[in-house]
């Protein structure tokens, strides 16, 4: 049986307008923890010019193959084995970097690996785009994005939503500039930046 994300279902089409655009231009785009491979299989659909590539930790493969294979899209590929805490990643190139709903998951040592990743594998002029919940200024943007902040480190003390600038820093790093931060609902944005030619 597929897997399901009742969250991918509500924020996959406002995402995908935001990458209408960011991506247009675009033509290989790596997928970093690609969950349940729904958003994937939606955004491939929609996005046909994108060679869209899957990634993920190697227990989640099932799950997202059992979407790729009901989906049969010739421009989805199978996921690459990719763990964020590993010190090299896939030897492979890409013009675009999509990720969703990550970074507050993640330990901080993790989410600089992320970053330290992404300058590995992003090209020249390559595009990032980056969904989930941020603060600004060390604030929550909405009490429910507080409550949820709560409710991770409950779970993980090291987790929680990021600081948009510590995040932004980290990008930097990696020679990315922001060009857009856009609001999304549900108190989330996609952050966009584009690495220097």
């Amino acid at each position: 049986m597929k897997p399901f994300s009742e969250s991918c279902e509500q924020n996959r089409a406002p995402i995908l307008e935001v990458l209408r655009e960011a991506f247009g231009g675009r033509r290989n785009v790596l997928e970093i923890a690609s969950g349940t491979g729904q958003h994937a299989v939606y955004f491939g659909q929609a996005l046909p010019h994108l060679r869209w590539q899957t990634s993920e930790l190697p227990h989640n493969h099932a799950g997202i193959l059992a979407w790729l294979d009901e989906a049969k899209l010739v421009n989805v590929l199978p996921p690459l084995d990719l763990d964020v805490n590993a010190a090299s990643w896939p030897q492979a190139s890409f013009d675009a970097v999509f990720n969703a709903n990550t970074v507050h998951i993640l330990a901080w040592a993790a989410v600089e690996r992320l970053f330290s990743g992404i300058g590995q594998v992003l090209q020249s002029d390559g595009i990032v785009c980056m969904y989930g919940p941020f603060n600004y200024g060390g604030q929550f943007t909405s009490e429910s994005n507080r409550g949820f902040d709560a409710w991770l480190k409950s779970r993980d003390p090291d987790s929680g939503v990021r600081d948009f600038e510590a995040i932004d820093r980290l990008a930097a790093a990696q020679g990315l500039r922001l060009v857009r931060d856009v609001a999304m609902p549900s108190n989330n944005r996609t952050l966009i930046w584009q690495r220097s030619p």
